[in-house]
């Protein structure tokens, strides 16, 4: 959260408006959440939505200044790897992104699914990754490594397999295992999303 010096109490009340917003935005949605209920939520002055963030959709903003993992996206930008070790990592990172914050992620895939007006947001914290992932899915094509016909097709069903990817209390009475740990999730994620490409899950992350 950059910007002026705040002292510690404005910083306290400003992340108490975060988490109040992260909340209450991912239960009830954007258009469903007050910003009298965000104040209430975290137990501040209503006039402080203003005075901190400028109004509602500024703190939406500021939702995912503060809580998406932008630091750690531009680490795996950065690295030099190869598609099959690339795709794994993402694999990786996104699903323990959704493990860590399961409100933002909520939140976020609401905006995607009903393209709010607010999506231009998103994008601009979401698509570095995303064009990472195509960038990695025809270099691997290209290479031999992925086996796939429609570059589109292919990238909708990995993310899809990805984001979207979560227990719902629609499904729930179809369940018949116990919830998995992070590791056994994120193996299973990654073996499913590379047979699609057409890899033997085994292969090594070098080839």
């Amino acid at each position: 959260m950059g910007g002026i010096t705040l002292c510690p109490e404005e910083t306290d009340v400003k992340l108490r408006i975060l988490l109040a917003a992260r909340k209450l935005f991912a239960r009830q949605g954007y258009d469903g959440t007050s910003v009298r209920q965000i104040c209430e939520e975290a137990k501040v002055n209503v006039a402080l939505v203003s005075y901190h963030f400028g109004g509602k959709e500024n703190l939406f903003s500021a939702l995912f200044d503060a809580f998406f993992p932008g630091q750690r996206v531009q680490e795996v930008l950065e690295q030099k790897l190869t598609p099959l070790a690339g795709i794994k990592l993402v694999v990786r990172e996104i699903t323990l992104t959704r493990l860590r914050e399961p409100e933002l992620i909520s939140l976020l895939q609401q905006e995607i699914v009903f393209q709010s007006p607010r999506i231009d947001i998103i994008r601009k914290h979401a698509f570095p990754v995303w064009t990472y992932v195509r960038d990695l899915l025809l270099e691997g094509r290209e290479q031999g490594v992925f086996r796939f016909r429609s570059i589109d097709h292919t990238f909708m069903s990995m993310t899809g397999a990805i984001l979207f990817h979560k227990k719902s209390d629609y499904f729930r009475p179809l369940f018949t295992e116990e919830q998995q740990d992070s590791e056994s999730l994120i193996a299973d994620i990654t073996e499913f999303v590379l047979r699609g490409l057409g890899v033997d899950p085994t292969a090594s992350a070098e080839e």
